[in-house]
């Protein structure tokens, strides 16, 4: 609070004194009271309002800023009502129990909101769960089709099971430390475990894969890095253009560890680089192509966020697009 924040809270009641005293004087000396008394007094008057009105000036500063450091020191600020200290007047003690009572509604609202969202995501992973076993079951039945029918079928149970899987991810990056473990893994295991997953979307495309030195480790947790490399896949193979070729390789540069995937698709507009990573955004190439979700490279990057991967995007329009993953050294095989 400044001085002139405080003089403008108080206005009302200067001008209410500056008056009554004016008045006053005015009173006194239509009545015969000498000049030099009502100088005097009024100079009384003056030294004992400015001195009141310091001491104001302070105590409310003071009170300020405690409340302010006590608000600063809470993680969750809408507990603020419940650890103020003991209010000093009947004024602030009323309205500090009116703030508790709203906290208290608050807190019964964020408790209800997180428990719906915990239900959800239960049943998010339940139902996927649940997928997973029809269309495995889907996939071991059209074996049997003809050649033609067959390829064009798994294809599709590919994407389904792709959509089922973003879906899990997605429910489950909202509490993210419930579900990563970091362990000690290699990235020539987890690119083989990617392609392997997506093999029949990319053999379908005409993807060529070639991989360089992968003989890197890291601490990370592998699952979520799959998780990311098919989405990668999964963009290469839409967004193909001829011959298509996926290169994946890795590197060491000094305690930091990367791993690049690069395609020679139809690549990314300059302008919307910026923005491939925001939810549900699909771009021109996606409302192009049609059948992207705009999630994938949302899910990446929250994926990466959580995990301590800095993710780097650089792509051409006509020439291919390339996404650098690069893990922390603090997380590298020392």
């Amino acid at each position: 609070m400044t001085v002139m924040e405080f003089l403008e809270d108080r206005l009302g009641n200067i001008v209410f004194q500056a008056v009554f005293v004016i008045a006053a004087s005015v009173f006194l000396l239509v009545t015969g009271t000498e000049a030099g008394i009502l100088l005097l007094l009024f100079v009384i008057w003056f030294l004992f309002f400015v001195g009141v009105q310091t001491a104001a000036f302070f105590r409310c500063r003071t009170r300020l800023k405690e409340l302010q450091n006590i608000m600063d020191g809470l993680d969750e600020k809408y507990l603020f009502a419940e650890c103020i200290p003991k209010a000093g007047t009947v004024y602030e003690r009323k309205l500090f129990e009116l703030s508790r009572r709203a906290g208290k509604a608050m807190i019964g609202a964020v408790s209800d909101a997180r428990a719906a969202q915990r239900e959800y995501r239960e049943y998010v992973e339940s139902w996927v769960h649940e997928m997973k076993a029809p269309i495995t079951a889907a996939g071991l039945i059209c074996r049997n089709a003809s050649p033609e029918v067959r390829g064009k079928f798994l294809r599709e149970l590919a994407q389904m099971e792709a959509h089922v899987e973003r879906a899990l991810f997605y429910a489950r990056a909202e509490s993210p430390e419930k579900d990563f473990i970091i362990r000690r893994v290699n990235l020539a295991g987890l690119v083989d475990k990617a392609v392997l997953q997506y093999r029949t979307l990319l053999i379908q495309s005409g993807i060529r894969i070639e991989t360089g030195d992968l003989g890197q480790t890291v601490y990370t947790d592998g699952k979520w890095v799959i998780f990311m490399l098919g989405q990668l896949l999964q963009n290469a193979a839409r967004y193909r253009g001829d011959h298509p070729l996926v290169t994946l390789s890795a590197g060491q540069d000094g305690k930091v560890v990367w791993l690049a995937v690069c395609d020679n698709g139809i690549g990314i507009p300059s302008h919307e680089i910026s923005r491939v990573c925001q939810r549900g955004f699909t771009g021109s190439n996606g409302r192009s192509r049609g059948g992207s979700t705009g999630m994938g490279l949302y899910l990446c990057s929250r994926l990466a966020e959580c995990l301590e991967i800095h993710m780097e995007i650089t792509s051409e329009t006509g020439k291919g697009t390339k996404v650098t993953l690069f893990f922390p050294a603090k997380l590298t095989d020392s």
